[in-house]
């Protein structure tokens, strides 16, 4: 009977994990799923992975970061590996990969975090500032983001 319970339990378990993570995930664009057979072309690398992790948390958990700012369609916090004395993330609400994968519907997050950009500038009279896009290749974090470094 205890073998039947626990079989039980850990379905219910499991069941409610797949489908918290279909929640979670639901909104977040397609990434290469996980290949055992062909892990050079087809595996999440770290760069994936965080972005997942990081479009989850922007969409239903962003009272968990350190926001700087915040707007409808952005997000400005404090990097956690710095390129600069002072280094903020730009990060639209919706899950873009990269500019490559921007579309017309996308504009307002792209105007948007260029705004958040300008504001930050005016607000601390930064002059010794650069404003950096990565792309696909060249990302740490595999979701499209704006660095405003400052020195």
């Amino acid at each position: 009977m205890k073998k039947i319970q626990i079989c039980g339990a850990f379905l219910g378990v499991f069941a409610v994990g797949v489908l918290s993570g279909a929640f979670l995930f639901s909104s977040i664009q397609p990434r290469p799923i996980i290949s055992v057979a062909n892990c050079s072309t087809n595996c999440l690398n770290s760069s994936q992975i965080k972005a997942l992790l990081l479009s989850a948390g922007i969409q239903y958990f962003p009272q968990t970061l350190s926001i700087v700012q915040e707007t409808d369609t952005v997000l400005v916090i404090k990097s956690p590996e710095p390129e600069a004395k002072i280094d903020y993330l730009v990060l639209p609400k919706k899950d873009i990969k990269d500019l490559g994968q921007l579309t017309v519907d996308d504009r307002k997050y792209l105007d948007d975090s260029f705004m958040v950009i300008a504001e930050l500038i005016q607000q601390n009279n930064y002059t010794n500032y650069q404003v950096v896009i990565n792309g696909p290749d060249r990302q740490r974090l595999n979701y499209l983001h704006v660095h405003l470094l400052v020195n």
